[in-house]
C-alpha cells in the first residue's frame, strides 16, 4: 500500500493524547535543590504534532480535560498558541483526590550529569479516555484525516485507553485513514499486562502504515528480534537494526514505512544521533552524527513529526527521514519537549550542518 497522500483532508494530522505539565528547573540544574520552576503543557503525542502544527499544517488533538482546572486552561492555551486545534471531554474532578493532569517533573542534565525525571501520573485524566466521548463519524468521514499518530505511551496507559487505541485504529483503517504507530515502550505501564498489551500492541501495527520504535520498542512490545538495548557503539549496529526491521516487516505486512532513530550518549549534551527508515523495498540511513544537546527530552518525538511531515507534504522518502532527523536534532535545541520550527529552512540548516547566522 502507497503510503504517499494526495486527496485533501480537513485535519492532516490526528493525534490521541494525554495532556499534562512538565515542571523543569532552571539553567538545567537538579530538581531537588532548586528552587524555581518553569512549567510547560506536554505530552509525546503533541511533541510529535508540534513539527507539522508549526509548519502550518492543520493538527487536532483528541484529549480529556479537568472540568474548571486552571491547569487545564494553561493547556488549552498552550495548544492554541501552538497552532493545533483540540477537542475532548470535560471531566469533573471529583474533590481532592480526584482527576487532574500528569505532573512530569524532570531536568536538563548537564555535561557528566545525566537528566532525571519523575513522573507523577496518580489519578491522571486521560486514563479515562473512552471513543463514545468523540464522533468519530464526523472526525473521520465527514472532516477527513490524512494521518492518525498513536503512541504506545497512551495505549498502554490504562485498560480504558488500550480499548480507546484500538477503536481508533478500527475506525482509521474503515475510512483508509493513515496509521502510525510509535510503539513507546515503558516497562512501568506494562507490569502485570504482558499478554493484555502485547494482543493491543499487535493488533494495532498489524494494521499500521508507519511503524517507529527502537531496539526495546519492537523487542519488548511485538516480541521482534533485535539487538540489545542500550548499545554504546550504534556504528557498529546498523546490520542489527536493519535485521530488526526486517523481521518486523515480514511480521506486519501491512505496514510500509518502519523508522528508528540511533541514539549514543557521549554526555548529557553531546550525542551520536542517527536513523534508520525502511520504505517499500528501499533503506535510508542517516548516519550518526554528533549532536550538541539542550535538553534531550522530546528528541526522538521530533524525529516522528519530521518524519510525517516530510510524508504529508508528499516529498521523495529520503527527504522524510532527512527532515525526520534534523527535526529531532532541533527538538534537543529547545528547553521544552517540542520544537518549535519558525520555517522549514530552519530545519534543513540542521541537515546540512549549516549553524551560521542567518540575517
Amino acid at each position: 500500500m502507497s503510503i504517499h497522500l494526495k486527496k485533501e483532508f480537513a485535519w492532516s494530522l490526528l493525534v490521541p493524547t494525554s495532556m499534562g505539565v512538565r515542571i523543569s528547573p532552571l539553567a538545567g540544574q537538579p530538581v531537588h535543590c532548586s528552587t524555581t520552576f518553569s512549567m510547560q503543557a506536554t505530552s509525546a503525542e503533541t511533541n510529535v504534532a508540534n513539527i507539522p502544527a508549526s509548519l502550518g499544517l492543520p493538527v487536532k488533538v483528541l484529549t480529556n480535560f479537568v472540568k474548571d482546572s486552571p491547569v487545564a486552561l494553561f493547556i488549552k492555551n498552550s495548544l492554541a498558541g501552538r497552532r493545533m486545534a483540540y477537542e475532548g471531554k470535560e471531566v469533573e474532578q471529583g474533590g481532592p483526590w480526584g482527576f487532574r493532569h500528569q505532573f512530569n517533573i524532570a531536568d536538563s542534565g548537564f555535561g557528566s550529569r545525566g537528566p532525571r525525571v519523575h513522573n507523577d501520573r496518580a489519578g491522571e485524566v486521560g486514563r479515562s479516555l473512552n471513543v463514545n466521548d468523540f464522533d468519530l463519524a464526523r472526525i473521520f468521514e465527514k472532516e477527513g484525516v490524512q494521518i492518525m499518530h498513536l503512541s504506545g505511551l497512551i495505549a498502554a496507559l490504562s485498560p480504558e485507553t488500550g480499548a480507546f487505541c484500538l477503536e481508533l485504529a478500527r475506525a482509521a483503517r474503515r475510512t483508509d485513514t493513515r496509521i502510525s504507530f510509535d510503539l513507546n515502550f515503558r516497562a512501568s505501564f506494562w507490569k502485570g499486562r504482558e499478554e493484555e498489551l502485547h494482543g493491543i500492541f499487535t493488533e494495532i501495527a498489524g494494521v499500521s502504515d508507519i511503524l517507529v520504535g527502537n531496539e526495546e520498542d519492537f523487542q519488548l512490545c511485538l516480541g521482534i528480534e533485535g539487538p540489545a538495548a542500550g548499545g554504546n557503539s550504534i556504528g557498529s549496529q546498523l546490520g542489527s537494526f536493519k535485521m530488526m526491521i526486517t523481521h518486523a516487516k515480514e511480521a506486519f505486512p501491512n505496514a510500509s514505512v518502519f523508522a528508528t532513530t540511533l541514539r549514543q550518549v557521549v554526555s548529557a549534551n553531546q550525542h551520536l544521533w542517527g536513523a534508520i527508515m525502511h520504505e517499500g523495498n528501499t533503506w535510508h540511513v542517516a548516519e550518526p552524527r554528533e549532536i550538541t544537546v539542550l535538553d534531550r527530552i522530546g528528541g526522538g518525538d521530533g524525529f516522528v513529526g519530521g518524519l510525517l511531515y516530510g510524508i504529508l507534504r508528499d516529498w521523495e522518502p529520503e527527504k522524510w527521514l532527512q527532515f525526520g532527523w534534523a527535526s529531532g536534532a532541533l527538538a534537543t535545541t529547545f528547553l521544552t519537549d517540542y520544537a518549535q520550527p519558525a520555517d522549514e529552512e530552519m530545519v534543513w540548516s540542521i541537515w546540512k550542518g549549516n549553524a551560521r547566522v542567518s540575517r
